[in-house]
């Protein structure tokens, strides 16, 4: 079941110049085995799947069976991510062989990357000088760039003046579970933005999902809660619905929160039955 065939009106994920209809992102990491990774990206309904570059050996690539080969790319938009760079040196050289790795899936109009500079080894939090300094030269080589961030707003805007097609502040650092915290920052990013919203790591449940979606994100990219649940096919389909659900609640428009009650039956102007 998708916002489309129930017919409320709503846009696309637009980023850049292609359109997608999930705005549920899946990552590929930490998964206990292949057939996990297949059928969750399978039963989420995602669109856009994040592989890290440096796990791959492009020698290697296409002739044995891997998470590149073992999923259907006319079906998936491939975003090559640089994790594991420590400076925009190292995040440049991997987004280019992530440039690389798409056009020979068949790609050939793939310039997605999915920018992540981290140095710190214990927090993980994105460097956001380096990642700043990356996100200029890539935008300048044709790239389109969404880039990983902490939820700081004016670095935000500067990554859209610099020309990214995203931005992508994490709820909470990667992995940790805690959900969605620093909300009033994220909401200044939402407010903000012209340009999507991606809510990035953190989020452990499908009702943090919903509620980053509540917020006005445009989406959510998640992988450590589902690869590392009991069930992640059974967490993947959660995840799908708590993302629908939360878009749809946002496009409803919340009712305004008030100090007293508001009776739902009101006795003024009513007529009772006696018995």
């Amino acid at each position: 079941m998708t916002i489309q065939n129930l017919n409320i009106k709503d846009k696309k994920l637009k980023i850049h110049n292609k359109e997608f209809n999930s705005r549920l992102m899946l990552g590929t990491g930490k998964f206990k085995t292949l057939f996990d990774m297949q059928d969750s990206i399978k039963f989420s309904q995602t669109e856009i799947v994040t592989v890290a570059i440096r796990r791959l050996n492009s020698e290697q690539l296409l002739k044995k069976s891997n998470l590149i080969t073992s999923l259907d790319w006319n079906k998936l938009w491939l975003l090559p991510n640089t994790a594991g760079a420590k400076t925009a040196e190292e995040a440049i050289r991997l987004a280019c062989l992530g440039r690389e790795l798409t056009k020979k899936i068949g790609q050939k109009e793939n310039n997605f990357v999915k920018l992540e500079v981290i140095s710190d080894p214990k927090y993980l939090l994105p460097d956001p000088i380096g990642t700043i300094k990356a996100a200029k030269f890539l935008v300048q080589k044709g790239f389109c760039v969404l880039p990983y961030i902490c939820p700081d707003p004016m670095l935000a805007k500067h990554l859209e003046d610099i020309g990214c097609a995203t931005v992508m502040p994490f709820g909470s650092p990667i992995g940790s579970g805690q959900g969605i915290q620093n909300i009033l920052n994220l909401k200044i990013i939402i407010e903000n933005s012209k340009i999507p919203v991606i809510i990035d790591a953190g989020i452990a449940t499908a009702s943090e999902a919903a509620f980053a979606m509540e917020l006005g994100a445009d989406g959510v990219l998640v992988n450590t809660a589902i690869a590392q649940s009991q069930k992640p096919k059974q967490m993947a389909i959660a995840m799908q619905l708590g993302v629908q659900g939360g878009r749809f609640s946002y496009l409803s428009g919340r009712i305004p929160s008030t100090k007293f009650a508001n009776a739902s039956s009101p006795v003024q102007g009513t007529k009772f039955l006696y018995f």
